[in-house]
C-alpha cells in the first residue's frame, strides 16, 4: 500500500526512549486466516511524545483500537516491537507484562469499569491497594481536586452521574503517576457537557501535570482537545495533524471515509514532538 504519511527526512526508525513515552517499530497484527483474514496493523512505526495529548482516529476497522491495545500491552503483535519507555513489551513474560501495566500504564475506557460496592475514593486508590503501594497523599489530593471530586469521594458509583463516574476513572488512572495513559473512547457514554468536562480534565492533566495521554476516538470534537492527531486507514498511519480543530479533523476524516485520496497535508503544521513515520 502507498504510504501517504508525512515523515521526517530519513527517519525509518523511532528515536530513543528519552523522546517517547511509548513507541512501536514496524508492528503488524493479523486476525483470522484465508478469506477471513483481516490485516489490522500493517508495519506501523510511531512514537508518542512525552507530556503530550495524542488522539488516534480513523474509519471503522482502520486499526486504531488495535494499535492502542498493542501499544498498551493489552494485545500481542505478530511482528515488530513495542516499547513503554525503554522496556520492550514483546520480550516480556505474562507476569512481567502484568506488572508493567500495573506500574507504568493507566487506562480509561468507555465503560467506566468501577467497582459498584466501593466509594469513589476507594475506586481511585484500588490499583495501588491491590499492588500493596501507598498512595502519595499530596499527589492524590491534587488529582482529586483537579477532577473536582472532593465532595463526592464517599459516594458509590450508583450515586454519581456518568460524567462523575468517568472522572473517577480518570483520577484512578492518574493516581499512580503512570508513564502513559491510554483512553479508549472515554466520552462515548457521556452527554456532550459531561464529555467536554472529561476532555478538559484530560487536556489539563497534560498541561498542568505533564501527563502523557493517548486517546482513541471517532469524534472530531474530542480529537480537537489533543495536541496532535494520528489518522489510520487500512492498518497504516496515513496522516498527522498538529493543533487540530474539530472542523479540520472532520474534513480530513471525510476524505478518508469517501474512499478517495486523503486531503493534502500541506495546509497542516508539522506534527508536534518528534517525527512520526509509517511503513
Amino acid at each position: 500500500m502507498t504510504n501517504t504519511a508525512p515523515s521526517t527526512a530519513g527517519a525509518q526508525t523511532v528515536p530513543g526512549a528519552g523522546d517517547f513515552a511509548a513507541r512501536t517499530r514496524q508492528i503488524a497484527k493479523v486476525y483470522g486466516r484465508g478469506d477471513a483474514q483481516v490485516v489490522a496493523l500493517d508495519g506501523v512505526t510511531v512514537g508518542i511524545p512525552r507530556g503530550r495529548f495524542t488522539a488516534i482516529m480513523g474509519p471503522s476497522g482502520s486499526g486504531k483500537s488495535t494499535l492502542m491495545h498493542c501499544m498498551a500491552g493489552l494485545d500481542s503483535v505478530d511482528s515488530g516491537e513495542v516499547f513503554i519507555g525503554d522496556t520492550e513489551l514483546t520480550r516480556l513474560k505474562d507476569k512481567q507484562l502484568t506488572r508493567l501495566r500495573r506500574d507504568k500504564v493507566g487506562f480509561i475506557f468507555q465503560a467506566f469499569n468501577l467497582v459498584p460496592t466501593l466509594t469513589a475514593l476507594e475506586n481511585i486508590t484500588l490499583p495501588m491497594d491491590i499492588a500493596g503501594r501507598k498512595a502519595d497523599r499530596e499527589w492524590l489530593d491534587t488529582v482529586i481536586d483537579t477532577v473536582g471530586l472532593r465532595p463526592r469521594l464517599k459516594h458509590r458509583p450508583s450515586e454519581l452521574s456518568g460524567g462523575q463516574q468517568q472522572r473517577v476513572a480518570c483520577a484512578r488512572a492518574l493516581a499512580a503517576r503512570p508513564e502513559i495513559i491510554f483512553a479508549d473512547e472515554p466520552t462515548g457514554n457521556l452527554d456532550s457537557r459531561s464529555g467536554a468536562e472529561v476532555l478538559g480534565f484530560l487536556r489539563d492533566s497534560v498541561r498542568r501535570m505533564g501527563q502523557t495521554i493517548v486517546m482513541v476516538t471517532h469524534d472530531p470534537t474530542a480529537a480537537a482537545y489533543a495536541d496532535q492527531v494520528l489518522f489510520l486507514t487500512d492498518g497504516q498511519i496515513v496522516d498527522t495533524m498538529a493543533g487540530p480543530t474539530a472542523e479540520r479533523v472532520l474534513e480530513r476524516m471525510k476524505g478518508f471515509e469517501s474512499g478517495g485520496p486523503a486531503p493534502a497535508a500541506a495546509d497542516a503544521p508539522a506534527a508536534q514532538g518528534p517525527g512520526v513515520t509509517a511503513r
